[in-house]
């Protein structure tokens, strides 16, 4: 008898989280516009048109649209370690903008959370991105994923919420043990302070470097996103881009897009310059399809690099 093949699943690039369905309601909308969202989405279209092998770890409901799977795999991204689970729903926000840009999210909806058995033994990725967006992803995933990569990266928002009875969102404060796992972050000025319970800014992020975490990125919206590795943090300037539509999934196109060019030997503040020029496009359009082409997000990271400082304040 001859002995049994595994078939490896071998990615550049995997994502771990919960795709969603957005409801998203701006200003100018009468109703809220219904489109694909979620970290797996952002994440792996942004990596994806760096060139780089994406796949992604992820549960959703009987409820998830097929055009949304054949649109995905279209693009290039592998969904072998999708779990579409019987009676169960995706997971689903509302997202509310003002006239200031700001949000307002409330969850209507969520996934059965990834437990450590639905990881492939096979999988090898040169970085796995953890992204959950409503507590999907535990502890007990993580120390599993750690065997599957030498690299974690790690966006905590998902570890971060709290709900309230009517599914609005607020953040509480949390040292989530994760981070002795990882070796990314990105995260926004609010959850690195939840994260830490530093509202200090340069103490909070010395203390994630304390935790072990080699590079720490902080998006905070349309000001500069701050990037601290190697005892060094730096301003990474934002983009103009020509109109801002919807902003959301901004931050997983950065990461999606840093990382894609770090795990190519890239350094890390080109890797960031990389990423906020292609965030600058997809905020154009609504849901993920402001993509652009490698050149023309190399071209405008050319731009952003000739413009990164060393962050004397933040």
């Amino acid at each position: 008898m001859e002995p049994l093949k595994i078939e490896m699943l071998t990615f550049d690039l995997v994502t771990v989280g919960h795709f969603s369905i957005d409801f998203i309601k701006t200003r100018k909308d009468s109703s809220p516009k219904h489109t694909l969202g979620g970290p797996p989405t952002f994440v792996s279209l942004a990596a994806r048109k760096m060139g780089v092998k994406v796949s992604v770890i992820s549960n959703v409901g009987d409820d998830f649209p097929d055009e949304y799977c054949e649109w995905l795999i279209s693009e290039g991204i592998d969904l072998s370690m999708l779990r579409r689970i019987r009676n169960a729903s995706t997971t689903r926000y509302l997202l509310i903008y003002d006239e200031k840009g700001e949000r307002q999210l409330i969850l209507k909806a969520r996934a059965p959370p990834i437990r450590p058995e639905e990881i492939p033994e096979a999988l090898t990725a040169k970085v796995i991105h953890i992204s959950p967006i409503a507590g999907e992803v535990s502890y007990e995933v993580t120390e599993k994923l750690r065997r599957h990569s030498n690299l974690l990266s790690l966006d905590p928002q998902g570890l971060l919420r709290r709900f309230d009875e009517d599914g609005r969102v607020y953040l509480r404060k949390t040292d989530p043990k994760i981070l002795s796992k990882i070796d990314i972050l990105k995260a926004s000025e609010r959850e690195i302070e939840a994260a830490t319970g530093e509202s200090e800014l340069t103490q909070a992020i010395r203390h994630l470097h304390e935790k072990g975490v080699g590079i720490v990125i902080m998006t905070r919206g349309r000001q500069s996103t701050i990037l601290s590795f190697n005892g060094k943090i730096y301003k990474i300037p934002t983009a103009r881009s020509r109109v801002v539509v919807d902003t959301t999934g901004a931050g997983d196109v950065f990461i999606g897009a840093f990382l894609a060019e770090y795990i190519k030997g890239e350094d890390p503040i080109w890797s960031s310059c990389v990423g906020s020029a292609s965030a600058s496009y997809v905020i154009e359009e609504v849901g993920p399809m402001g993509f652009k082409s490698q050149s023309d997000v190399y071209e405008r990271a050319a731009q952003i690099y000739e413009e990164v400082s060393p962050a004397t304040n933040i």
